[in-house]
Parts: C-alpha cells; sequence; structure tokens
C-alpha cells in the first residue's frame, strides 16, 4: 500500500524526510516553507540535495507539496489575486525545485462573486500560472466540504476549470475523503462510493485522479464541516475506510493522511488500521 502522511519541514526542511521514514512512509506530504505567511526563506542547494538523497534513500515517491494557506487565486480583492498569483508561481517552482511530483491545491474562496465567477477567474489564474511556471510537475486541484464560498465541493468545478484550461496536461484531482463526505458524496458504502466514483471518471477523468486524502470525517454526510478525524473514529468509519482502500480506481494511488494529533501514537495508529484493512 502506497501510504504516508503529511508531515513537519520543522528544523531543516530534509529533516521531513526522516519524520517520514520513521512512521513508515512510503510517500509523504509537505508544506516547502511557513503556509501561514507569505515570504519564504530560501532553499539552499545543499538543502534541496540532501532531501533529494534522502528520498532516495528511503524510497519515498511520490513527495507531494501541498499550497500554502493565504494563497486565494479567485478572490475578488485584486492586490490579493495578484500577490497571490505571485506567491502560487514562486511556490509552484519552489516544489519542483524539490523534485515534488505533485502539488496540491483547493479551489478558492469567490467571496460572495459567485460560482460561475470563481471558476472562469481561478481558469485564467491557472493559465497565467502554468505559462509563468512551466511546471513539470502536475498541479492538483483537491475537493472541498463546500463551507462558505469556497469552490471544489461538487465534481462539476473541476470539469469546467479543465474545460476552461483546454483541458491542459498540467491539472490533475487529489480526492479528499473527508471533505467528499461532508460535501454530500457518501463514501462511506460501496454503492456511494461506486457513485462518487463514476461521477469522477465521468466529469474529471480516471486518468487526471492522482492522490488520496485518506482522512476520516468528524461532520456529518453533507454537513459541509471541513474537521478531519481519525481513521475509523468519525462518521465514515472503519468499513467505510476498507471499502476506500480497496476500491479498484483508488487502491493503487497514494494515500496521504492529514490526521489529527490528539496523542504522540495516533500517526502510527492511523498507518496500521489503514494497512490492516488492504484485501
Amino acid at each position: 500500500m502506497l501510504l504516508g502522511m503529511h508531515v513537519s519541514i520543522s528544523g531543516k526542511i530534509y529533516e521531513s524526510v526522516d519524520r517520514a521514514r520513521e512512521r513508515g512512509c512510503r510517500t509523504m506530504q509537505i508544506f516547502s516553507r511557513n503556509p501561514r505567511a507569505w515570504k519564504a526563506k530560501d532553499l539552499s542547494p545543499m538543502e534541496v540535495e540532501e532531501l533529494k538523497k534522502r528520498r532516495c534513500q528511503v524510497g519515498i515517491n511520490p513527495l507531494v507539496v501541498h499550497v500554502p494557506y493565504l494563497i486565494n487565486l479567485v478572490t475578488p480583492d485584486e492586490e490579493l489575486y495578484l500577490r497571490s498569483l505571485e506567491a502560487y508561481i514562486s511556490d509552484v517552482k519552489r516544489a519542483e525545485t524539490l523534485g515534488a511530483e505533485y502539488f496540491v491545491t483547493h479551489m478558492g474562496n469567490h467571496k460572495g462573486k459567485g460560482e460561475e465567477w470563481g471558476l472562469i477567474r481561478l481558469a485564467r489564474a491557472l493559465e497565467t500560472i502554468i505559462a509563468a511556471a512551466r511546471p513539470g510537475l502536475m498541479i492538483l486541484l483537491e475537493n472541498t466540504a463546500g463551507s462558505g464560498s469556497s469552490l471544489g465541493s461538487r465534481m462539476e468545478h473541476f470539469k469546467k476549470v479543465i474545460e476552461a484550461t483546454e483541458g491542459s496536461e498540467c491539472l490533475g484531482f487529489c480526492l479528499d475523503t473527508c471533505h467528499a463526505f461532508a460535501a454530500g458524496y457518501d463514501v462511506s458504502t460501496e454503492r456511494g462510493l461506486a457513485r462518487t466514483l463514476q461521477e469522477v471518471e465521468e466529469l474529471i477523468g480516471r486518468e487526471r485522479v492522482k492522490l488520496v486524502h485518506i482522512n476520516d470525517s468528524k461532520g456529518e454526510l453533507n454537513s459541509r464541516v471541513d474537521r478531519h478525524e481519525n481513521i475509523g473514529q468519525g462518521k465514515i468509519g472503519l468499513e467505510g475506510m476498507r471499502v476506500i482502500v480497496n476500491h479498484s480506481l483508488l487502491k493503487n494511488l497514494p494515500f496521504i493522511l492529514e490526521t489529527p494529533m490528539k496523542n504522540g501514537d495516533d500517526d502510527l495508529r492511523n498507518m496500521a488500521t489503514l494497512r490492516s484493512l488492504r484485501e
């Protein structure tokens, strides 16, 4: 099972690989910098090479970088929009410098301007980013729980953005199980998961599905509550997780845990639980 988790980059960024190895990860996700700040310290060539070396030594693949929190590519605030564009281009280049295969991002919040307006704005932003950064990695758009004015809670949103960017080969899809459940997709049952993934295939395309954020959900089905829970302790539950990790479309994809840390053993327990569910 290609299983890993989001790990801290505290200290030196290459030490994240050691944390992943200690937890038995085969893949990993990181922030490439402080996710709650605009400015980032430049990566030294030594740091980059050391991360790549350690990753190669322990067989971590793929490496996933998550977009920082402050970026919003669909904000109607022009100053914030331009700042987000600049930061996003820089962060994509930074992720590629680290050798990452995937750069995961939420679609953003339209702040009351409407879904259609937001989706077109996002598509134009992505075209600008791809033209400027010319990434060799893939940008993965992640589904959301649908709270507030966030985009990405419906699979139709991804279809429209992909079509508006003329089917850019740089764009892929990351399925977050908690977000899907909270948005009304019942991924906790075989029937519900099958319907969800059929919609993903029809609207987004099987070939664009590259990654699963495997999280249980504190919130109820269709609650719009984006609260991750430890595996088997939420509303998706153990049997729901068993269905997800064994589905033919998903089982060979990388799975990344973003579960909460209530105590020091949670990460290891979640990893062991998921592995025990594989058939």
